[in-house]
């Protein structure tokens, strides 16, 4: 079982372990920074393809090393220095990668923005943040950052100011900021979380790892670089790993099956919706020509994760992370994928459950110091002993690995009796008329709190069917005591339901 005593820590992280490669002897720093391991992999593979896009644009070593460099130039031409911020919100481009790769190489601090924020939120960031450059590809988007402070420079992801000196560049520290990424804000106000260059990389590394990561991999990302799914798994997990970026805009389940009919990708990653969209094309066994397909962001359904495997016989690789952690847990490479679970700690990560509440708490060089300008939450977001606060409830399978059961603020004590929604969401989801699922508890006079039940359906089938499906397989003070179809649930750019605006119905 997960620990937090670093001995069995270690023969955990085992599991993830290529041959050869021991849990005493991993070096999740091996670089000066985040881009010093990027940029030395280019150097050594000038004529490599790092990174390319669905329109056939490509770079190879040389050209990204360069390209970056002259975009660091034109940055400290701007007056930019290390340590400065800058605001990015922009779709997954050449461009957008390209300037994001040079600020880090200048030693500034990225602050990645969800480009579907409006301009309350948008003032918000930038109000907290205080970014001395936007970077965005959106007029509108564009006017509301200007208006948030007349003194912040905006420009387009082409940079496109005069070429300038190049300084020196990738001389960040370990501890230098290398992101500054703000929470999702669906239970409150986005907070900024503080990701230097040593959690970047370990992070990275420790993937590299534990996926068998190699120059041999091309990863077709077509999620948000807003993101650190998409941003801190999938671009800088790539490029640690010398391994190449098939960047597309957007997800379209068609692209990501020609890519893998073509042999032109070995790796994808995505979040539950997305895999429930493969699995109902008629073409999803192509995704069997990937090497490895991963699922983050939010719970993998059961019944998706199954549905992929008999179209495709691909076992989708489930793994957990947060903002501020990064990278945490995964189910192994080698070894049994079991669905519904979210695997073992990655390695350099500790794990252990507070023996009161389940809440998963975690320790490692992955996890971030604290939040921007947030001391009171930085105290009650740590242990005494420094492990990080998850919010997280979870319990262990009879193999040790560990199952996410609800956030503990949506934990529903109903009758006195706890009821983890993810247990009651996965029984609705075995019904072949419901799409998914999302239960919450809400204000009853008898109950406390009542187990209230969305289900997005194809239309075919009524509440009170749902209801008399689930008694046989929930216990009695467990099964929703309303259900309430919807024909979508509400959700952000990541696919996670938005449960506040589920309690608001």
């Amino acid at each position: 079982m997960a620990s937090s005593d670093s001995a069995g820590a270690r023969g955990l992280w085992a599991a993830h372990l290529p041959p050869g490669v021991g849990p005493d002897n991993i070096d999740l720093a091996p670089a000066a920074n985040l881009t010093a391991r990027m940029v030395g992999h280019w150097r050594r593979e000038p004529t490599q393809v790092f990174l390319a896009d669905v329109d056939g644009r490509s770079l190879t070593g040389a050209e990204l090393d360069d390209a970056t460099a002259r975009a660091a130039g034109r940055l400290a031409g701007l007056g930019l220095n290390a340590g400065d911020r800058v605001l990015c919100s922009c779709d997954a481009t050449l461009e957008l990668a390209i300037a994001h790769l040079a600020a880090l190489r200048l030693g500034l601090t990225v602050v990645p923005t969800n480009t579907a924020y409006r301009a309350a939120e948008l003032a918000h960031i930038v109000s907290d943040a205080k970014p001395v450059l936007a970077i965005v590809d959106d007029r509108e988007r564009a006017g509301w950052l200007r208006e948030a402070s007349a003194d912040l420079t905006v420009l387009g992801p082409d940079l496109a100011v005069p070429d300038s000196v190049v300084p020196s560049l990738d001389e960040a520290t370990l501890a230098s900021v290398g992101l500054l990424a703000y929470t999702s804000g669906t239970t409150g106000r986005p907070k900024g979380a503080l990701l230097s260059h040593a959690n970047l990389l370990a992070s990275a590394e420790a993937v590299r790892l534990a996926w068998r990561w190699t120059a041999e991999d091309r990863l077709f990302l077509c999620l948000p670089l807003f993101h650190l799914h998409g941003l801190g798994v999938g671009l800088h997990g790539s490029l640690v790993a010398g391994a190449s970026v098939l960047l597309s805009p957007r997800f379209e389940p068609d692209a990501v099956l020609d890519t893998a009919e073509a042999g032109r990708a070995t790796m994808f990653f995505g979040v539950p919706t997305m895999y429930h969209r493969l699995a109902a094309s008629p073409r999803a066994d192509a995704l069997a020509r990937l090497r490895l397909v991963v699922s983050g962001s939010a719970p993998l359904p059961t019944t998706v994760q199954q549905a992929i495997e008999r179209a495709s016989g691909a076992r989708v690789l489930e793994r957990y992370g947060m903002t501020e952690t990064l990278m945490l847990v995964s189910n192994p490479y080698v070894g049994e994928r079991r669905a519904g679970t979210v695997g073992l700690p990655l390695p350099g990560v500790e794990v252990k459950l507070d023996p009161v509440n389940s809440e998963v708490l975690v320790k490692g060089p992955n996890v971030f110091a604290g939040y921007l300008g947030r001391p009171q939450a930085d105290v009650e977001s740590f242990t005494e002993d420094g492990f990080f606060h998850t919010g997280d409830a979870g319990v262990y399978d009879e193999a040790g690995y560990l199952i996410l059961v609800a956030r503990l603020k949506e934990l529903i004590i109903s009758g006195g009796y706890n009821v983890y929604p993810r247990e009651v969401e996965d029984a609705l989801r075995e019904h072949p008329a419901v799409l998914d699922a999302a239960v919450i508890g809400v204000a009853d006079p008898e109950w406390g709190e009542a187990v209230t039940a969305f289900c997005e359906t194809d239309g075919s089938v009524s509440g009170e069917a749902l209801v008399a499906f689930v008694g046989d397989r929930l216990a009695r003070y467990k099964r929703p005591k309303r259900i309430i179809l919807m024909d979508s649930l509400p959700r952000n750019a990541m696919g996670k339901v938005l449960k506040t605006e589920l309690a608001r119905e």
